[in-house]
């Protein structure tokens, strides 16, 4: 909680910050994961049946292209029709089918079981995601070549950020030029860094072996991996529009068969490879989504995916991609209304910014969609935090700073309750009826102060004098500070040393021992 009070405030105040400063049980907290979303909707009824009909149309008439010939099997041999012009045609009636057959009580489970994500419903976690290529260095003010060693440090930070639900590799390690290497050691470096659930990608079909090896043996088995897979696959399936991406849907096939979690990814760029229209690049997102889960649910019926509708928005006066943008928060919380229609664990972006920095651009961006995602109901927010430079560039001040805006965030989720307590007529009426004509320190606003109200870690609260008195603290300074606090300190998930012994032995790992 926030600790910024000079200590020549009263011996009772003081004692109830420190009380304060103690992390509450899980019971008492005012926020946590899942909390139910949905308030916010920027669709009427009409419309999603709207886009709905749309997308059934496009699959039905369009198609996609360029399946791998192992997809073309999967999916004309459940009813799909491949065309003349190599492109495959989902009749109505086959979409309404895997529909039906589709996981809607999916459970990304975490390493230790203390942060598993239920995605039935419109339950709403946040967390990382993205590729970016460079690192922002806020001493420097400058933007640097990402590491192998910057993604196990943004794991180990993530995994004490109560308000970061999981971990999706949100940046490539450059310094690894082997593809193979670079994935395995990317695997590595979350689940040394993180127990929460982790997404990663794979960059040809071929390497899911290994990584299913290595996998089991941090699981203690393949029977344990399948029993709860602790990390997903983040496949790009599709090249929009409307194209599948060939090597992709060949992963996906393989990490399917290993028992992997997948997200369907969909990324249009509106006004690029989607319709400049918000309305049109949902429909093309959501028709893109279906074809992935009629393809996933042909494999294996009620395989654990995730409907990931991520069109982003388009600068369209230059051509440069607008993460930070009203429309990418809109774009973001109707696709999570799709999600809804269709009961199905649902994904997209939130949480990015176009700014370079951990600044005031990147503070309204960040919140914007974080909160509409938020509202919306939307399952799992990804690139909800650090993500700076329209997802080129991420920052470990900036994943640390998100955590307190997911908490704001996260509090408009909870909403108001309005019951008899809540209502507060014998509060009012015993401080206006002979009390003190004021609430402060009654029982009633002590005993809910805690799980009401949601407190900052960082951001500031204090009086101008007060701040002066502490030095004028600058909120990066904080963040950095908190930073080298985390980092000092080791790993809960770090592996032990029989089984980092074992894991060394049989891959080439990177980091240091």
């Amino acid at each position: 909680m926030n600790d910024q009070t000079p200590s020549r405030r009263s011996g009772g105040r003081n004692a109830r910050r420190e009380a304060r400063s103690n992390k509450l049980p899980d019971h008492m907290r005012p926020i946590r994961a899942g909390m139910e979303g949905g308030q916010y909707k920027p669709l009427s009824d009409m419309d999603v049946e709207k886009i709905h009909q749309a997308a059934l149309t496009a699959l039905e008439t369009i198609g996609l292209a360029d399946a791998p010939p192992s997809g073309v099997k999967i999916l004309t041999g459940a009813g799909a029709i491949l065309g003349d012009d190599g492109r495959i045609r989902f009749p109505r009636a086959l979409v309404e089918d895997a529909l039906a057959k589709a996981n809607r009580d999916v459970v990304l489970f975490s390493r230790d079981g203390k942060n598993d994500l239920d995605l039935s419903g419109q339950r709403v976690h946040y967390g990382t995601a993205g590729a970016a290529v460079h690192m922002v260095d806020v001493e420097g003010h400058a933007y640097r070549e990402s590491t192998i060693q910057d993604l196990h440090d943004a794991a180990r930070i993530c995994d004490v950020l109560d308000n970061i639900n999981f971990v999706q590799r949100p940046m490539v390690a450059r310094d690894i030029s082997d593809n193979l290497e670079m994935d395995l050691n990317t695997i590595y470096a979350c689940t040394s860094g993180t127990n929460k659930h982790i997404g990663t990608s794979f960059t040809e079909p071929s390497f899911v072996p290994h990584a299913l090896e290595m996998l089991h043996k941090i699981a203690g088995g393949e029977d344990k991996w399948r029993e709860r897979p602790f990390l997903s696959n983040s496949n790009c399936f599709v090249v929009p529009p409307m194209k599948f991406a060939t090597e992709a849907c060949e992963v996906m096939e393989a990490c399917i068969k290993g028992g992997m979690p997948v997200l369907l990814l969909s990324a249009g760029m509106a006004g690029a490879t989607a319709p400049s229209t918000i309305a049109g690049a949902i429909t093309q997102a959501t028709a893109e989504c279906l074809a992935g889960l009629v393809y996933v649910n042909a494999i294996v019926p009620g395989h654990p995916a995730v409907f990931g509708t991520w069109p982003f928005g388009l600068d369209l006066r230059t051509g440069a991609m607008s993460v930070g943008s009203g429309e990418q928060a809109l774009l973001s919380a109707g696709c999570a209304q799709m999600h809804a229609f269709y009961d199905v664990p649902g994904g997209a972006a939130g949480g990015a910014s176009d700014s370079k920095m951990p600044d005031m651009q990147a503070g309204w961006e960040q919140m914007c969609s974080n909160v509409m995602a938020g509202l919306s109901g939307l399952n799992m927010v990804y690139e909800a935090a650090g993500m700076h430079s329209s997802l080129l560039g991420f920052c470990h001040e900036s994943l640390i700073l998100s955590d307190d805006l997911i908490g704001q965030a996260m509090r408009c989720v909870r909403g108001i309750e309005v019951n008899d307590e809540t209502l507060a007529l014998d509060q009012i009426a015993a401080v206006c009826m002979g009390g003190p004509n004021h609430y402060l320190g009654t029982d009633a606003t002590l005993g809910r102060m805690q799980t009401d109200h949601v407190y900052p870690t960082l951001g500031d609260r204090t009086s101008p004098k007060e701040w002066v008195e502490l030095g004028k603290p600058v909120l990066v300074e904080k963040a950095k500070a908190r930073k080298q606090e985390i980092l000092a300190t080791r790993s809960n998930a770090r592996f032990d040393a029989t089984l980092d012994s074992a894991i060394r032995a049989q891959f080439n790992i990177y980091l240091p021992a």
